[in-house]
């Protein structure tokens, strides 16, 4: 066997020092680590979004709100959420997360492993989120919305590089998470340029198909009906969030369109695969490789 270079070696030192690679295994002490991080961050996010989500900020002289009264406060935007939807959505999000907390401190390699690959990413969303509710209450939207194109970012290389993580640790950390991040684009970036015009709610009736789109996508390169099920509910709610939005009347129709079109090719998605009877054919967009599987592993 060859001997390793001084090259492969340096290599070999910033792969085990990145918290964001890839691996096989982990030590007692990274995973230990990476249990005590997750639960730090996980508790301040869960305790600061409760917090806001009742309460506005105190300090200061801007204008400031909790996290659905500058929805309201703002509900004229195009892309205005439901504060009910959207709310039972994370709480969901935040169980599973318990779940995925519980499985990175389970005593089966194979979910520790997995657990442990999206930890990193898991870590970071939780401490952008937790500056992003304190941008958003504060009226900060260039700087919250920043600190969402960054999680889009961070949680997207998640997806690609753990796409064949097991579904319950995929959902709570990875597709849940990523399809909020994807329409909160939409939400913060509506709200930080003012879209409440004619024109603007014109260019609004154009870019919510891109919800559409996303959910197409990993519908059709990846199998994945978690996040097309996710992207139809957040519709739902951009749908009721803008009920009885004035000057131009098709956003919510527009969103309720999306909403039930992922809906249902999400269930012709998912119900076949769960069945074991999935007529759409693996490798067709992507490799048959296990590293880019289309969907996940169902343990």
């Amino acid at each position: 066997m060859p001997e390793e270079t001084n090259g492969e070696r340096v290599s070999r030192g910033v792969h085990s020092l990145n918290p964001f690679s890839k691996r096989d295994e982990f030590s007692r002490n990274n995973v230990l680590g990476l249990q005590i991080a997750t639960l730090i961050t996980y508790i301040i996010f869960l305790v600061n979004t409760i917090y806001y989500d009742a309460n506005s900020p105190s300090e200061g002289h801007y204008h400031k709100h909790s996290i659905w009264g500058q929805n309201s406060h703002h509900g004229h935007s195009p892309f205005a959420q439901s504060s009910i939807i959207t709310s039972i959505y994370w709480l969901i999000l935040l169980l599973l997360q318990i779940v995925y907390i519980y499985f990175l401190a389970s005593n089966n390699t194979t979910y520790v492993t997995a657990a442990a690959n999206v930890g990193a990413h898991f870590i970071a969303s939780n401490l952008l989120l937790f500056g992003f509710v304190h941008l958003w209450t504060r009226s900060h939207f260039v700087l919250a919305e920043l600190l969402i194109i960054i999680n889009f970012f961070n949680l997207s290389f998640a997806y690609f590089r753990h796409s064949t993580t097991p579904r319950l640790i995929h959902i709570g950390v990875v597709s849940g998470p990523l399809a909020w991040n994807f329409v909160a684009l939409y939400w913060v970036g509506a709200v930080m340029v003012h879209a409440h015009g004619l024109a603007a709610r014109i260019v609004a009736n154009i870019f919510i198909w891109g919800i559409l789109a996303y959910g197409l996508f990993f519908l059709a390169a990846y199998k994945d009906y978690t996040i097309g099920f996710a992207l139809s509910v957040l519709a739902f709610s951009t749908g009721l969030g803008n009920f009885r939005s004035g000057v131009v009347q098709l956003q919510w129709i527009f969103a309720f369109t999306i909403g039930g079109l992922l809906f249902i090719l999400s269930l012709a998605v998912g119900i076949p695969g769960l069945l074991g009877r999935d007529p759409f054919p693996r490798g067709q967009i992507v490799s048959e490789d296990r590293e880019r599987a289309p969907l996940l592993a169902d343990e």
